[in-house]
């Protein structure tokens, strides 16, 4: 039976996919900063989901969670890096600590946990890795520099493992959501602690306090859950799957965007190599 173990399972997309997961009859470990509020999965199914405290950044918490999913179900098949949370700052405002924060739970907590599982899935030539990135990784807003860039090295780091591990036998998926009807922009939300006037108008608008969108987000979290779930069982996958319309298209006039101003300054950027020789 199919193994899962899923990251940050007490609300929103995670809560959706642990639900969606145990439903379809998989196995599943359930995890969150305190095992208490995943809890009720064991309850609901005792006999395919172990619930289990994960501090994505603490390695010895990563490493006992690990060991205890492999004690208790064997070989862990796909792993599901989804715990997260937003952080809107400008760039000169970001706490020093609140970021280091962010990174080790968006970037070095995740890898660590794909360091954990990898070397079992090498050895079984088997295995899917699942990182949440973000639209935050292809196109910018002000105050979300720092939660960007978190994604942005998630995403290089999970694109690059794809080249090295799928010869292996080791599928790796990038998932970029869009905006869903989760706690992401409402108690998951945090910001900085000092702000600076000068950035009323550019940053002003997206602090949390200032933030209208919670509870109107166009995503269905139960629906991506079962798309994600359906895509898994597929045996090819793309290098990233966009979740939501606004997804779809914010990325896309994006790259548009991009495409034309490499295509405006292609002469000035192509200047610099040496001259042909004739």
């Amino acid at each position: 039976m199919t193994t899962w173990f899923i990251t940050g399972c007490s609300s929103g997309l995670g809560h959706a996919i642990a639900h969606c997961v145990l439903k379809a009859g998989f196995n599943a470990i359930v995890t969150a900063r305190s095992a208490d509020k995943v809890k009720a999965f064991e309850e609901a199914y005792p006999e395919r989901a172990l619930a289990l405290a994960l501090d994505l950044t603490e390695q010895a918490s990563i490493t006992q969670a690990v060991a205890k999913a492999e004690e208790h179900f064997g070989p862990i098949d796909v792993l599901v890096n989804n715990a997260g949370y937003g952080y809107r700052a400008a760039v000169e405002e970001g706490d020093e600590q609140d970021v280091a924060d962010l990174f080790a739970t968006h970037v070095f907590g995740p890898v660590a946990l794909m360091k954990a599982v990898l070397p079992v899935m090498r050895e079984r030539r088997s295995g899917t890795i699942v990182n949440f990135s973000s639209i935050g990784a292809q196109f910018w807003n002000p105050g979300s520099g720092y939660y960007s860039a978190a994604k942005m090295a998630l995403e290089g780091i999970t694109l690059t493992l794809k080249l090295e591990a799928e010869p292996l036998g080791i599928r790796v998926l990038v998932i970029e959501p869009g905006a869903f009807r989760t706690d992401f922009a409402g108690r998951s939300l945090t910001g900085a602690k000092t702000e600076i006037e000068d950035y009323a108008e550019t940053v002003g608008p997206r602090r949390q306090a200032n933030d209208r969108t919670h509870g109107t987000q166009p995503g269905d979290p139960e629906r991506a859950a079962r798309l994600i779930v359906n895509t898994l069982a597929n045996p090819e996958l793309p290098r990233r799957l966009l979740l939501g319309s606004d997804a779809v298209s914010i990325v896309s006039k994006e790259l548009n965007r991009q495409l034309e101003e490499i295509a405006a300054w292609e002469a000035i950027s192509a200047s610099t190599d040496f001259p042909k020789e004739h």
